[in-house]
């Protein structure tokens, strides 16, 4: 049988591929290079392409091409290219054009406003906007929640962890917050009695940003397809054959973006590694959130943050910032390693980040839900970092609720996928030391050819063409098991 259906379907989503491209682009511009009157009209420009976007792939045509398909004669890898084309119809067909429109233009005008408000500590100023993109999510919530049978906030959870649910989170996190506040402390207390020398700075930001592209090499980016720029948050953009990656600098502290750099090249080398030969289509995209996060953390927290890697990182720091009593490698590695409960997410160190992503899961839960308001965040915020980490963000909204760009384009439900990419990549990495028993030799070496091999071979050229929990169970043996994580901060910090 001919595969004229399949045929169709292919060629419509390379041109929805194409139209993404530039809304990628065009994006990754808004946030790094765009002057800032040009706002209105970028957002205006990529509503519009999100709307004609949504239009193609809406179409009732569309819908019995994707019926018809399922006749067709196709390979396993056409199949689960028809299931993602499937998802990609059925999420998008239950939203209306107006409310696509309304969402990005709400969300590219909150997120703009934002870059200004947070250096103000102008919440009141955030509130407006943002109870507007809370609003068109609340509603988009509400349509995928009545068509999915679920929680509005499991319906949003699942654009970005198919499969998951906030029970299933509960779970994982009520067993996180059993052990990780006794070994948070056991940590600090251990780290007290240790004598640390800061390094001094200024830490020029040009020496920074060179020695960001340095361990970007090291690390195998691709600078033939991708770039290094600035954004107020990091992030990684872009497509697979033009990668954008963003940090940003403070000549007073080193390791903040030269670690956003390593988080973010971690993004991007799974993004320059996904199966080309399906390029433009959906089976090509990263499998979901949490698995892109596991590379992300892989990179910085469970390679980037080892005694291994930091002793090939030395050498450049020691280059570009003068020898100091802070460079020797015992006290460089303690400074990489020291843990302290702080304000700023991004800037966490990792036995405290799962608290930082519980606290943001549960506001953000409550808020889709409806059982809170906007008005209500700060208060709330306040109390669970008191809770979890013992700070007061009281008054504080730069440093605390208005500290993320996630909420400001309604990307709620993407913030658990952190916490899961941590406990996610604690158990590749197990695997991978099972599977290459010479690898700790060979970080020793500087040679990280080979655990990139491992990650190629088993995360990066599936793309989606398997469930996470097959693509988890396919690379380590088994299912999500938080016990890797555990045994890892234990084996790293006590």
């Amino acid at each position: 049988m001919e595969k004229n259906n399949y045929s169709q379907l292919v060629r419509t989503f390379q041109r929805l591929s194409r139209f993404s491209h530039l809304s990628a682009i065009a994006g990754w511009d808004m946030a790094a290079m765009m002057p800032a009157g040009g706002s209105t009209a970028r957002g205006e420009a990529l509503a519009e392409l999100g709307v004609l976007q949504h239009q193609i792939l809406t179409d009732t045509q569309v819908g019995s091409w994707l019926e018809n398909a399922r006749q067709e004669n196709l390979s396993d890898d056409e199949q689960a290219n028809l299931r993602e084309m499937h998802l990609a119809y059925s999420q998008a067909a239950l939203l209306p054009e107006s409310l696509v429109e309304a969402k990005s233009l709400a969300g590219n005008r909150c997120e703009h406003a934002w870059r200004t408000q947070r250096k103000n500590n102008d919440w009141e100023g955030f509130a407006v906007n943002l109870k507007e993109v809370v609003r068109l999510s609340r509603e988009e919530a509400k349509i995928r929640a009545e068509a999915a049978g679920s929680s509005p906030y499991d319906a949003m959870l699942n654009l970005y962890e198919p499969g998951m649910t906030s029970s299933r989170l509960d779970t994982l996190f009520a067993d996180l917050k059993s052990w990780l506040p006794d070994l948070l402390q056991n940590v600090v207390e251990k780290q007290a009695s240790q004598t640390l020398i800061d390094p001094q700075g200024p830490f020029p930001v040009e020496a920074q940003r060179e020695l960001g592209l340095e361990t970007m090499a090291l690390l195998g980016f691709d600078f033939n397809g991708g770039r290094l720029d600035v954004s107020t948050h990091p992030f990684c953009g872009g497509v697979p054959e033009d990668v954008r990656i963003t940090t940003r600098y403070d000549e007073n502290d080193l390791l903040s973006a030269l670690f956003g750099v390593i988080h973010e090249t971690g993004h991007a080398r799974y993004e320059q590694n996904l199966p080309r030969q399906w390029a433009g289509q959906p089976v090509a995209h990263a499998r979901s959130m949490g698995v892109h996060e596991s590379q992300s953390l892989f990179f910085e927290m469970q390679l980037g943050r080892s005694a291994a890697f930091l002793k090939h990182l030395l050498p450049g720091v020691k280059q570009r910032f003068g020898e100091q009593p802070a460079f020797t490698l015992d006290n460089f590695i303690a400074w990489s390693q020291r843990v302290e409960r702080g304000f700023i997410r991004v800037d966490a160190d990792e036995v405290s980040y799962p608290a930082h992503v519980i606290l943001r899961y549960e506001i953000e839960r409550a808020l889709i839900d409806g059982d809170i308001e906007v008005d209500d965040i700060p208060a709330l915020w306040d109390e669970k970092m008191q809770q979890y980490l013992g700070l007061s963000t009281k008054g504080n909204y730069r440093n605390g609720c208005m500290q993320d760009i996630h909420w400001t384009d309604g990307g709620f439900g993407y913030f658990p996928s952190y916490t899961l990419g941590a406990m996610y990549a604690a158990q590749l990495f197990q695997a991978a030391r099972k599977a290459l028993p010479a690898l700790d030799a060979q970080l020793n070496e500087g040679n990280f050819a080979p655990l990139f091999g491992w990650l190629q071979q088993n995360i990066w050229q599936h793309g989606s063409r398997y469930s996470t929990s097959e693509l988890i169970v396919k690379a380590t043996g088994e299912d999500l098991n938080s016990r890797y994580f555990r045994e890892h901060l234990t084996a790293r910090y006590l």
